[in-house]
């Protein structure tokens, strides 16, 4: 990308001082006077052959690439047009994009198939909630934004708590912008409670609903960008909402599910290094360079519902595992059977 900006704009400089030098040396030969006519009509027709000469060896500077020391690499179009690298003016990822960039880790596919086997024959918390919270029984733009409040309620939250809040919320006809935005934030509170941070929510639920309303004609964002400006919105609910409500996949949803999960299988790291990454968001970056994008949207609720249910944050079911012989962090993080501690028992001195 850099040698497609910096190298034309290399030129279009060159080109430019090469016309005002040209300019200038043909005004100062114009100006030259000589005793004798015929040498300056000799002095003019060489001023105009050297101009001619100049035009020439510009037309061929256009057409000429810029010749550049590879040793010095991008550095050196940076210095020739004293402009940063876009890359540096911008805060968006190359990562965040669908090429893939990293090596896969091995018998990923084998994993995924093994984990969907698992979980057809359970049936996860996760399932019946999200079916509830596509409010799949709404109006298209009420819809939606069912889906944004349901969403920003569900974070730091189980999911049973989140559906009971937002069926309160529905009983009560407060999941339209228009009658949130007349609500008291006291009356939210209470019909929320007891979401994780159920205070700071339905203060944020209250200028969402007002930001939908002026900005948005009532309806939500559709863009990634816009959706994160919204108070309380970060990347894992913006995506999550982004597939819901606009069937829009621009990234992968990350929870603490997912996060977990693809750290003990080895498939995620920090950039350069072995390290396990460490946040939702890292993970979403890194796991993104790999994975498919077709597996984008399904990666999510596969492996939520498999944390939900065998490999869960603490004490994970290993041994129930159908892929624990392909997973590095099998049977390693069950805790051993510890013995209650006892004082020594002193004897007595006779």
């Amino acid at each position: 990308m850099s040698s497609m900006i910096f190298i034309p704009t290399a030129r279009v400089f060159n080109a430019l001082n090469l016309r005002m030098y040209a300019t200038r040396s043909s005004r100062k030969s114009l100006n030259l006077r000589s005793d004798s006519t015929s040498e300056a009509a000799n002095g003019a027709s060489e001023s105009e052959n050297r101009v001619s000469l100049r035009q020439k060896r510009l037309k061929q500077e256009d057409l000429k690439p810029v010749e550049l020391d590879p040793s010095r690499g991008i550095n050196a179009h940076k210095e020739m047009c004293g402009l940063p690298d876009i890359e540096e003016c911008s805060s968006y990822k190359k990562t965040n994009g669908s090429p893939l960039s990293s090596r896969p880790p091995e018998n990923w596919e084998k994993v995924l198939d093994g984990i969907r086997r698992m979980k057809s024959s359970e049936k996860p918390p996760v399932d019946t909630i999200e079916c509830d919270r596509t409010g799949s029984f709404l109006p298209p733009k009420e819809r939606r934004f069912y889906v944004l409040i349901g969403t920003l309620l569900s974070s730091q939250t189980k999911d049973h708590i989140t559906g009971a809040a937002v069926e309160r919320l529905h009983q009560n006809g407060l999941l339209t912008p228009e009658a949130i935005d007349k609500a008291d934030e006291s009356t939210i509170k209470e019909l929320i409670y007891p979401v994780g941070f159920y205070t700071r929510k339905a203060t944020n639920v209250k200028k969402v609903a007002k930001i939908c309303l002026t900005k948005y004609d009532g309806d939500i964002p559709r863009s990634l960008e816009e959706l994160l400006s919204l108070p309380g919105v970060g990347p894992k609910i913006a995506h999550l909402v982004l597939h819901i409500a606009w069937n829009d996949v621009q990234g992968i949803c990350v929870d603490t599910h997912v996060h977990r999960i693809c750290n003990r299988l080895g498939w995620v790291s920090k950039p350069g290094t072995k390290q396990k990454t460490s946040s939702p968001e890292e993970t979403r970056v890194a796991l993104q360079q790999w994975l498919p994008k077709e597996e984008w949207v399904a990666i999510n609720f596969l492996l939520v519902g498999f944390g939900q249910t065998i490999c869960t944050p603490l004490r994970p079911r290993c041994g129930t595992c159908s892929i624990s012989e392909l997973c590095p962090s099998a049977f390693k993080e069950i805790p051993r059977a510890s013995s209650k501690s006892k004082k020594p028992i002193k004897s007595k001195k006779v």
